[in-house]
């Protein structure tokens, strides 16, 4: 899983070594993918209306279905000083 959603999140943006990619459990059967990339990659990656980032929920949604896990992907923006 964590291949295919760096392939992907790589493909669109500028800054490809600053994509950050996490699971952490919440719950028995739930895991949160969050992806973290820079400020300036935001926009390619949640898309105009958030089509992108819905249409990446729907790949991980389709890619674990039957795995019995469901993934939350949330997408946030790096934060460095």
């Amino acid at each position: 899983m964590e291949e295919l959603l760096k392939y992907v999140v790589t493909s669109l943006v500028d800054k490809k070594d600053d994509v950050e990619i996490t699971f952490e459990p919440e719950g028995e059967k739930v895991m949160i993918a969050r992806i973290v990339v820079d400020k300036a990659d935001m926009g390619k990656v949640i898309g105009r209306n958030g089509k992108v980032a819905s249409a990446i929920r729907t790949l991980v949604k389709s890619v674990t279905l039957k795995s019995g896990k469901r993934y939350i992907v949330k997408i946030d923006e790096r934060k460095d000083a």
